[in-house]
């Protein structure tokens, strides 16, 4: 434990994370909030008014929470109120060939506030555009202790050994400079010069070459005569897709066509309505199913798009990378702090990339779910003709028969072979099943479940390790308790002990003692704790067991 204390005093920072995207940002932030002294830098001056991810799934929004951070979203994001529906159409006047209903915010809200089975996540996604949360980000990181942002500082290369990694910047001003930090987090997205210079290849697909346009349109969300919602997929041979951003004054189109200007014409034929708008951006980009061969080499490491290229269909880029940074940041923290053992930190490829594997699949079968919908187009789709209202009828039948919820991907993911987990005997819940099924099998996230004086259950744990007692403290107390605590603390991890008195939490855990790991996944549970507490605390903190 001394030799890491001794490294970090020789290094300028912890932690250098390359790359203020949400997901470097949301690792920064972490970082800071842990008390690890970090540095985040950008090639970029300050983030971009450009389209890219624009919304954040439950379990984000989960994360945000504990970060103290989810209000704030919300109130940057899309109004509460509002429905989330998706519609096919062949444009924003003429009658939907599907309407898929969203509830708002607000609905969800209701929902979960009246459901206490662990069925529904703690706080619902939220729309948000990646213009809106990155300065929202950045601004919680700049005024986060131990962080430092620096936008306008470009990684050029870097050199890693034993002890720490000397990286090599250039500012805005063509100033070069080098930084030491113990650690190196890539987080600098699918162009990423931190994995181009580990030398670790990117492994999959390329798919389609499209364009994305983001257009200002002040009164067109009001005048949609069809409906409200936030995606309108435009059932036509270019897989045109505008998606309603977070203001509800900018909309985002993907199309293939082939010029800038046809994006321009297209946007203008969907409206379908004299409405003035304006074009602020047209750029192209490539569909890409990749994975990283390997997410770490020695001391730098990859999160985010870094490690993984997903199509946005199912919405798991950005997200994907939000469940990396919350899973790197505890273990750094853990190593900084001496506490963690040499596999808390080489835990972190085995337990996300095989996550990160299951959603890249995940995201091919929502695509190609689509697609079967998409190629029953026909060019009289919109022809006021019995062989255009069997086309129609034929497109939104297919539409309608779409099962993949990307739920069970986003709140359902298991850790199933980390060396960070005890096994039970058994071989658990489906981890790889589209529906969620809440459960406390080893490895799984702690499902939500309100206490009874209203409070969440989830809101009650520290950042540190976590025993929670449902059967009664005077019998925990005899299972082996004060054991347990002696064990963590000879590792110095921190570890709490939560009594609670909760019908519902034991009917939804299917245990009376579960410990809870700091990004609340599930490391034991059962009635009694093991009879070798030692070889738990062990395993939990990465010294093997």
């Amino acid at each position: 434990m001394a030799d890491t204390a001794d490294t970090a005093d020789m290094a300028d920072t912890q932690v250098l994370v390359v790359g203020g995207g949400p997901v470097g940002l949301t690792l920064a932030i972490d970082l800071g909030q842990r008390g690890v002294a970090c540095t985040l830098i950008d090639k970029r001056e300050a983030p971009a008014f450009l389209p890219k991810m624009e919304r954040c799934n439950p379990r984000t929004m989960e994360f945000f929470r504990r970060l103290g951070i989810a209000e704030d979203v919300r109130k940057a994001g899309y109004p509460s109120h509002l429905p989330m529906d998706v519609f096919i159409v062949t444009s924003l006047v003429d009658p939907p060939l599907v309407h898929h209903p969203h509830p708002s915010v607000d609905e969800l809200k209701r929902r979960t506030a009246a459901t206490n089975d662990g069925t529904y996540p703690l706080e619902p996604y939220q729309l948000i555009s990646q213009y809106t949360l990155e300065p929202l980000l950045k601004e919680v990181a700049e005024r986060t202790p131990g962080v430092t942002v620096r936008f306008g500082t470009e990684l050029v290369s870097f050199d890693q050994d034993d002890e720490g990694v000397l990286a090599r910047l250039v500012d805005r001003d063509g100033i070069e400079s080098t930084l030491r930090s113990s650690y190196l987090a890539g987080c600098d997205g699918g162009a990423s010069t931190v994995r181009r210079e580990l030398g670790v290849e990117l492994e999959g697909d390329t798919g389609l070459e499209l364009r994305q346009a983001l257009f200002r349109c002040d009164e067109l969300y009001d005048k949609i005569p069809i409906g409200k919602g936030r995606h309108y997929h435009v059932a036509d041979d270019k897989h045109t897709f505008m998606i309603v951003q977070d203001d509800c004054r900018h909309f985002t189109l993907h199309a293939v066509v082939d010029s800038d200007q046809a994006m321009v014409e297209l946007f203008r034929s969907i409206i379908g309505m004299p409405v003035d708008f304006e074009t602020l951006y047209v750029g192209r980009w490539t569909q890409r199913l990749m994975l990283a061969e390997r997410y770490q080499r020695g001391r730098v490491l990859l999160a985010g798009d870094s490690a993984h290229l997903v199509i946005p269909t199912g919405g798991l880029g950005m997200n994907t990378g939000a469940a990396d940074a919350i899973d790197l940041s505890w273990k750094l923290a853990g190593t900084l702090a001496g506490w963690g053992g040499e596999g808390l930190l080489r835990s972190y490829e085995l337990e996300r990339r095989p996550i990160g594997a299951r959603n890249v699949t995940a995201s091919r079968r929502k695509s190609e779910e689509r697609w079967v919908w998409r190629s029953a187009w026909e060019p009289n789709i919109t022809a006021d003709s019995p062989e255009g209202a069997a086309t129609r009828a034929r497109v939104a039948e297919l539409a309608m028969s779409e099962q993949l919820k990307m739920v069970g991907v986003e709140l359902g993911y298991r850790y199933v072979d980390s060396p960070l987990i005890w096994q039970l005997e058994g071989e658990g819940p489906d981890p790889e099943t589209y529906d969620y099924v809440p459960t406390s099998w080893p490895g799984a996230r702690l499902p939500h479940v309100w206490l009874p004086d209203g409070s969440a259950l989830h809101d009650q744990l520290g950042r540190g390790y976590t025993l929670i007692d449902l059967g009664g403290g005077e019998r925990g107390m005899a299972g082996g308790v004060p054991a347990l605590e002696a064990a963590f603390r000879r590792w110095g991890a921190p570890l709490d002990i939560k009594h609670f008195d909760s019908d519902d939490a034991r009917r939804v855990y299917e245990a009376d003692r579960l410990l809870v790991r700091p990004d609340l996944h599930v490391v034991w549970r059962g009635e009694d704790l093991p009879d070798d507490v030692d070889r738990l605390a062990s395993m939990a903190t990465g010294h093997g067991g």
